[in-house]
């Protein structure tokens, strides 16, 4: 547990101020302006999350200011940032306070959300953080188990995971979940990211020297969304178009993780530690 969240954690317990009272969970994403997507993930974890804690209510928060924006624009839609969240649960008399991020790791979003939530550490009576998707080495492999149970590969297909990647230290994550993936018998899985290490290019360096021809892409992110739909599967300057280029047989799968029941059951077990 982080020190930040360790301070949230023990905020809430000062004695004869706490009581049971209204209870809530936040579910913090990052966010997405493809409401397909936004249906189909972030959606069906919140309401998956609802479903499995029926005694709070669930409020949505987006840490992405871009994407918020967007949606009012184009859509007419108003999605809360952290901290006005947090100010409607408390002109909502919420006491009890869940945050269950659906980040993958614990990189810069995660480290903001945590930063915007010790402002409101005095006033809740009780706050207690979830953790991000890949926080254990646990959590590696029940998300492997969850991803590998809902594709379908032949042997001669590489399956390549398109991750999001960050300048922050965390980014050591995507090439654990690849050692991982290989760990568990599963080789013919190759990580990478858009925006960290390894790249597209570390990727095929790897690509050239097995003897796959074919490989199947899929994002490694909560939402299949610009990244996925444009970076990794659009028709111009892609992932898809780059390995095509170089001769390889490409399929695509556009699945966010949100769309996996084993993915939202890994962010449900997070909250159960809390509780």
């Amino acid at each position: 547990m982080s020190e930040k969240q360790n301070i949230l954690s023990m905020s809430a317990v000062s004695g004869s101020r706490f009581h049971a009272g209204k209870k809530a969970i936040l579910a913090v994403s990052f966010g997405t302006s493809h409401l397909d997507t936004l249906e189909r993930t972030i959606e069906a974890t919140e309401r998956a999350v609802a479903g499995h804690f029926p005694k709070y209510r669930v409020y949505r928060a987006f840490t992405s200011q871009m994407i918020i924006k967007k949606l009012m624009r184009t859509e007419n839609l108003h999605i809360m940032t952290v901290q006005e969240a947090m100010e409607q649960m408390a002109a909502d008399g919420i006491e009890t306070v869940i945050v269950q991020p659906t980040h993958i790791i614990n990189g810069i979003e995660n480290d903001r959300m945590l930063e915007d939530l010790m402002e409101y550490a005095d006033r809740f009576p009780k706050i207690r953080v979830g953790k991000p998707l890949l926080s254990s080495p646990e959590d590696y492999k029940k998300a492997i188990h969850a991803v590998m149970s809902s594709v379908e590969l032949s042997d001669d297909e590489a399956f390549v995971l398109m991750g999001h990647g960050t300048d922050h230290h965390a980014n050591a994550a995507y090439p654990t979940l690849e050692y991982t993936f290989h760990l568990m018998g599963y080789r013919q899985v190759l990580v990478g990211t858009v925006e960290g290490f390894p790249n597209l290019r570390d990727v095929m360096t790897k690509l050239a020297i097995s003897d796959y021809k074919k490989i199947v892409l899929m994002p490694f992110m909560v939402v299949a969304g610009d990244h996925a739909k444009n970076d990794m599967a659009g028709e111009d300057d892609s992932w898809k178009t780059e390995l095509e280029s170089a001769g390889y047989e490409v399929r695509v799968i556009l699945k966010g993780l949100g769309e996996l029941e084993g993915i939202r059951k890994l962010f449900i077990e997070h909250i159960e530690a809390l509780l």
